[in-house]
């Protein structure tokens, strides 16, 4: 997660700009997606701020584009006169790039699937989350093989209970056919 703080007189003003300009950087077509994910700033309604914290999640598919995304935000110059930015924090976790051996690996998950009577499909969604640091060291890695459900992170988020023996037997057939 970035924090880009904004200091000074019109600063609502400038978080405005900044977040339409962050969440335009957002391109699906290239995996990149930009989520001002926090707001902050301000306190009473009659005192004018002088301070707004924007918290900022950026994912990515390669580690190129990771480089190019730290730049570009961390080069934002102020559309407002007077206000200053600091971009504090960096994107923790390199992108999970698919290798060949992980296509390997994903292939025996979805043959162990397909003898226990159901579909294993591969995915990618751009989530973060430890295996982007083995996937990164080379290390085959699969991510998702838990529990079944909607609402990632939101406050309707869920898993099914009746899919946890299905997918229980599954990660245990995988480490023994390991």
């Amino acid at each position: 997660m970035l924090e880009i703080i904004t200091e000074m007189a019109g600063v609502q003003k400038e978080a405005a700009h900044l977040i339409i300009l962050l969440e335009e950087l957002t391109n699906y077509a290239s995996g990149t997606t930009v989520n001002v994910g926090t707001v902050r700033g301000g306190g009473k309604l009659n005192v004018v701020p002088d301070s707004a914290t924007l918290g900022v999640n950026v994912r990515v598919k390669t580690l190129k584009e990771q480089k190019r995304m730290d730049q570009l935000i961390r080069h934002l110059q102020p559309r407002t006169e007077g206000v200053t930015l600091k971009v504090k924090g960096k994107m923790n976790r390199p992108p999970m790039v698919r290798s060949k051996r992980t296509g390997k690996l994903f292939k025996v998950a979805k043959h162990i699937a397909k003898d226990l009577n159901f579909e294993l499909e591969e995915a990618s969604v751009g989530g973060g989350s430890d295996g982007n640091f083995t996937a990164n060291l080379g290390v085959p890695t699969l991510d998702g093989l838990g529990a079944v459900g909607e609402g990632i992170h939101a406050k309707n988020e869920h898993i099914l209970a009746s899919e946890i023996p299905e997918r229980t037997t599954l990660l245990c057939k995988l480490i023994i056919t390991l």
